[in-house]
């Protein structure tokens, strides 16, 4: 829709995870190294926490994608809420065996004699549990067993568990101080600093193709950050409105009043004002004659080359700049 009026050739404010613009802060660089060295050094038990929107599932797929080999399997299980016998069940099923109507000793013991069969053949199984606050107790206290199939040296099977702050609550319960001391790496993803947000912002766009300072104008990154409060998620929905709104409303480069305003819809439990910038903007998209994404002569990825010409020229510009943001008569908010 705005591509081209912005100059970018890819969407940088996608909500949904893409390693291809990982940011990395400190404490998700962090985070990241934990988690590769805690599977490829076959560890047993993982977590990382952090809350919404932090960015935990983007630095888990980014940290797979670097391990990615055919020695790798990972078994996702997105949704937690499952007791023991079901975990089981569905771990041998990704793993080709079917265990129907069988006994948990039973199961425990395949899934044993499956992980020394890849382990031999020099293949590490990855069991994720994403949003693992929400596991039940009983089934937690259980999966402590998973941690005693091991090697004289080394843990057959490595388990990850995502979720948010809850979960490091949940831990020090009385109840689950064993599967607490199995864990042998441990992670947390922190908010961004107003410094990191703004190099998160310039990073998504440079990485879409684009430049900052002809998107979002001082005033307007100073404002965005505010809003965003450090969480990535966060400004990304922030900053995606703000492209439609500054679209439908002709304006290059986005000026604060514009992030105000998209942020007034948005935190305002969903305004119907916000119509004033989305239905202008879908109308424009109906009258269009051809779709900017559908052509072929748009580069549909900016390689690394295009990103860093782009974040060096925005970084040029920018020092040209004053240095005081939020020229556009920015207030606190």
């Amino acid at each position: 829709m705005y591509l081209r009026y912005y100059g970018l050739k890819r969407h940088p404010f996608h909500i949904t995870p893409d390693p291809e613009f990982l940011f990395l802060s400190p404490s998700h660089k962090e985070a990241f190294a934990a988690m590769v060295y805690g599977i490829e050094t076959r560890k047993g038990f993982i977590t990382v926490t952090g809350e919404v929107g932090t960015g935990k599932t983007t630095v888990l797929r980014a940290g797979l994608e670097q391990l990615r080999s055919d020695k790798l399997g990972v078994v996702y299980f997105f949704n937690p809420e499952i007791t023991f016998e079901d975990l089981l069940q569905n771990l041998l099923k990704e793993l080709g065996q079917s265990s129907k109507g069988k006994k948990v000793s039973w199961m425990l013991d395949c899934l044993h004699w499956i992980l020394i069969n890849h382990y031999r053949r020099g293949c590490n199984i990855v069991l994720v549990i994403d949003e693992a606050q929400n596991m039940p107790t009983a089934t937690l206290e259980r999966l402590r067993v998973l941690s005693n199939l091991e090697t004289s040296t080394q843990k057959l099977l490595q388990v990850v568990f995502v979720g948010q702050p809850e979960f490091d609550a949940k831990l020090r319960q009385h109840s689950l101080r064993q599967v607490a001391q199995r864990i042998a790496v441990r992670a947390t993803l922190e908010p961004l600093g107003r410094s990191e947000s703004e190099q998160y912002i310039r990073h998504r766009i440079a990485c879409a193709g684009g430049y900052a300072s002809r998107v979002f104008s001082a005033g307007a990154m100073n404002t965005a950050i505010k809003y965003g409060r450090g969480i990535p998620r966060r400004l990304n929905v922030l900053c995606d409105n703000a492209l439609i709104a500054g679209y439908a409303s002709h304006t290059k480069p986005i000026s604060s009043q514009v992030i105000h305003q998209v942020a007034g819809d948005l935190y305002a439990k969903f305004s119907c004002r916000y119509l004033r910038w989305v239905i202008p903007a879908v109308g424009m998209l109906a009258l269009s004659t051809c779709s900017l994404d559908s052509s072929p002569f748009i580069q549909r990825t900016a390689t690394p080359a295009v990103a860093t010409q782009a974040w060096q020229a925005d970084n040029a510009q920018l020092q040209q700049q004053p240095t005081t943001l939020g020229t556009d008569n920015d207030e606190d908010l």
